[in-house]
């Protein structure tokens, strides 16, 4: 058995790869696989509705407010797709991570951009609390949730005096937040969602309203709304494999037990990293990520010593970025406590070799 702490493409639920396993030979007794069904057929059609409205349900949202999107190009691309819609004058980032770094950089392309917060000078081991900016000046402020590579995350959504917008790849539904407090969200699938290949985004009407310039088809998000994101052939396979996560969730409890689960998994995880005199957390304890837990060796030398451990048990992923080094354990919403409980084992028996 193994036990998967990749950061993405991430583990999913046991359930919902035979669903899948299934359907790519014959789906729902059609005749047709998954792979092979028309985008515009009534069997995806059903698949993408039932999606949308996954996903307004989860996040406790009215479809008379918000739109959901399935797009191509992952959330990189939405990094220039926000900025190409709503950048008209000024927008405010808050500069956590490599990905907000390059959200940043894709978005000078439309205009003006200012770090309104940044941890970039401490290595990006913290969440800033404030911004340096008047927001109600800006056409929106962005924010990552969660950093996947440094193990940060914000426990508090931040409150401004314009459109928020978030990337929440890494921690998407998977906690209890107010999701009206975002004028747009959006997350590559293949941390929490589902499998690499489509990117979710989710938007207030009324924010569309606030397009000024002339955009690219592939670019404009009120063309893709009114397409119902089948401008052009949409991901089936990965919005199908989203589909059945999301009924997972739902089937699961919601993200009322999701929270309490993967808070149990987080607080597991960190207690024996600041008990065990061998290893040493990367972010400040107040911004702990409880999606990706980054850790370092005390002594790097003994590296391979602990690598023989977790690694003869089935654990799997846990390397750390190459920016940061050491391990990142990412224990997304299917990874079970009982992989969890492995390698805090792992740990105890390194200690006590």
């Amino acid at each position: 058995m193994k036990h998967n702490f990749n950061p993405g493409p991430s583990i999913l639920p046991k359930s919902v790869l035979e669903k899948v396993s299934q359907s790519i030979v014959d789906l729902d007794d059609s005749g047709l696989s998954i792979l092979e069904i028309s985008h515009r057929s009534s069997a995806f059609k059903e698949v993408l509705e039932k999606t949308k409205h996954l996903v307004l349900e989860i996040a406790g949202l009215s479809v008379t407010d918000y739109g959901v999107l399935f797009l191509h190009g992952g959330a990189s691309t939405q990094f220039l797709n926000v900025a190409a819609n709503f950048l008209n004058n000024k927008a405010g980032y808050s500069n956590t991570g490599s990905w907000s770094a390059k959200a940043i950089k894709e978005a000078k392309h439309y205009g003006q951009v200012i770090e309104i917060a940044s941890s970039a000078f401490s290595d990006y081991s913290y969440i800033p609390v404030s911004f340096d900016e008047d927001t109600s000046t800006l056409d929106y402020v962005h924010i990552t949730t969660n950093n996947t590579i440094y193990g940060t995350q914000y426990s508090e959504i931040p409150e401004t005096d314009c459109p928020l917008i978030a990337d929440m790849s890494s921690d998407i539904f998977s906690r209890t937040l107010d999701y009206q407090k975002f004028d747009l969200f959006y997350a590559g699938a293949q941390k929490n969602l589902g499998p690499a290949g489509v990117a979710l985004v989710v938007v207030k009407k009324t924010l569309l309203e606030t397009v000024q310039r002339q955009l690219p088809s592939m670019l404009d998000y009120r063309l893709h709304l009114t397409k119902e994101s089948s401008f052009n052939t949409p991901p089936v396979f990965a919005i199908y494999t989203t589909m059945l996560n999301l009924q997972w969730v739902k089937e699961n409890g919601g993200l009322k037990k999701l929270n309490k689960k993967n808070n149990q998994k987080a607080s597991l995880l960190y207690s024996e990293i600041d008990r065990n005199a061998k290893f040493r957390g990367f972010a400040n304890k107040e911004d702990r990520s409880h999606m990706n837990v980054v850790f370092n060796l005390v002594d790097p030398t003994e590296k391979e010593i602990f690598d023989h451990i977790w690694e003869s048990e089935g654990i799997v992923g846990l390397n750390g970025h190459r920016s940061v080094g050491g391990y990142r354990a990412s224990i997304y919403n299917a990874l079970d406590l009982k992989s969890v409980d492995l390698l805090v084992d792992c740990m105890k028996r390194f200690e006590n070799r």
